[in-house]
């Protein structure tokens, strides 16, 4: 399940160590690309992006540092393609719906670079204040299945995307009572969602370039050149990266800030029988122990827990998610387990309609605010590090970023402030800070620093810590206002 609302509370751990280390314990200047020979067993490292994880990052050289590699899917390399590239026919394609890049048209005032719901939203809300906005990256679907809040997307105006909603959450610690956290939790449509935003995109008049970015490179009057792939080069006063999360090709990020960790999550869409869950309640956590038996094994080492979402009392979809980790928990292994545990439970499945293979990178260094090149989405460090949440963030930060970068562009057109040379910091810097300012900065600090207890829990440590927080005397009324956006969105 993607980061819209997925209940996944990983935690980075705060690294005090300075440059990344290979497994192979050898130090690597920050410059030097990656091999596939190197750090990866899998036929290929290309990594062929996709929409709905919002990654459009040319990678023929590889990737940026080993950071960056991790970001991209890492050792689980494999899978995170595999749920990329899945086919999903009926979304449309951006090239049949948007007029294509001309480069003989001019400059455009803003080059968005991704196709995932970040990219794409603030490619149609910048659009709509009246810029020339060009959006690049391969025309590809969303792809993994989004959960999120109902009310949070009400507030949207995304409701009509939601394909299915419980009245209520449940969550399982234990063999005791269940907890209920008294908040609807909905699905959305993957098909819906995509057609909005490019509703959104056709109607506010963005155009678009099927490519892979390979950099930017600021131009003399201080503008910049987006280079595309077979040598297109596509001039703009501004370009914003929204390529997901492994986008250190194109931007620059903190030096000597935590090391990401990352959530991985192992889900089916089945026909079962004996399914034991209400069909009208989401299962928001089930870490209750149905094997009943000390595992001494590797997959003893990683808590998880099950999340579950009946779509009828036949029709579920599961989820084996592992909060986070140091290093990402194989999804063989989560693979075993949900099997492992829907056998113990008695649940048979029938049919399997689909597989999902969920890949969040959480915590990791902020981009560096002094840079000219923007971005949005997980490519600005707007995942949520403790949970994976980023799309609703996203979704509702658009317009207001949008509307900050309208303002630079339109204040700075006929004063030339691009051709000197510390304007176009600063103007990069008004557009950064609207996105990090200091007391989010501080606020993010805070949830590295307290999810980083949990990532060191066992089982019964996260038991308890789950116990004492969903039974404080308000949590219903945290629930539904402020408390649990802080702590699940």
């Amino acid at each position: 399940m993607e980061c819209l609302g997925t209940p996944n509370f990983a935690a980075m751990v705060v690294s005090t160590s300075a440059p990344w280390r290979s497994r192979r314990g050898r130090m690597r200047p920050e410059n030097v690309c990656i091999s596939h020979r190197e750090y990866c067993h899998l036929p290929s490292v290309r990594l062929r992006a996709s929409a709905g994880s919002e990654s459009c990052v040319a990678v023929n050289e590889g990737f940026a540092d080993k950071e960056d590699y991790i970001k991209g899917g890492g050792s689980e390399l494999f899978f995170v393609q595999m749920q990329q590239n899945k086919e999903m026919d009926e979304q449309s394609k951006l090239a049949d719906k948007l007029p294509q890049i001309s480069v003989e048209d001019g400059e455009l005032d803003l080059v968005v670079i991704g196709c995932g719901p970040a990219g794409l939203a603030l490619a149609a809300e910048s659009a709509n204040l009246g810029l020339s906005v060009g959006l690049v990256g391969p025309d590809l679907p969303f792809t993994n299945n989004y959960g999120v809040w109902e009310d949070e997307f009400k507030d949207l105006g995304l409701g009509r995307c939601i394909e299915h909603v419980w009245r209520d959450t449940i969550v399982y610690l234990d063999e005791g009572d269940p907890i209920l956290i008294g908040r609807a939790y909905g699905r959305v449509s993957r098909h819906l969602l995509h057609e909005e935003l490019l509703r959104r995109c056709v109607e506010s008049g963005v155009s678009y370039l099927s490519s892979k970015v390979e950099r930017i490179v600021e131009a003399s009057s201080g503008h910049s050149l987006v280079v595309c792939e077979r040598d297109i080069v596509i001039p703009c006063r501004l370009a914003t990266v929204a390529s997901g999360a492994a986008s250190g090709k194109l931007l620059q990020y903190e030096v000597g800030g935590p090391r990401v960790s990352v959530q991985t999550a192992y889900g089916v869409e089945v026909e079962v029988e004996n399914n034991p869950y209400d069909p009208s309640l989401m299962v928001f956590m089930d870490y209750r122990d149905h094997i009943k038996q000390k595992v001494q094994s590797l997959e003893g080492q990683y808590p998880t827990f099950l999340y579950a979402m009946p779509m009828s009392p036949t029709k579920v979809f599961f989820e084996e998610t592992c909060l986070a980790s140091k290093d990402a928990m194989p999804f063989d292994i989560l693979k075993k387990k949900l099997m492992s545990r829907l056998e113990t439970m008695g649940i048979r499945i029938i049919k399997t309609y689909e597989e999902e293979w969920s890949y969040i990178p959480v915590g990791g260094s902020l981009p560096n605010t002094e840079q000219k090149n923007l971005a949005f989405g997980a490519a600005a460090s707007m995942v949520h590090p403790a949970t994976g949440y980023s799309v609703v963030r996203s979704l509702s930060e658009a317009p207001k970023y949008a509307s900050v970068i309208a303002n630079i562009l339109k204040r700075s057109h006929s004063k030339d402030i691009f051709t000197r040379g510390s304007g176009t910091g600063n103007i990069s810097m008004q557009a950064w800070n609207t996105l990090w300012p200091q007391e989010r900065k501080r606020q993010r600090s805070f949830f590295l620093f307290g999810l980083a207890l949990i990532l060191e829990l066992d089982i019964e440590g996260i038991r308890t810590f789950f116990h004492t927080f969903f039974r404080l005397p308000n949590c219903e009324d945290v629930a539904g206002i402020s408390g649990i956006d802080t702590v699940f969105s």
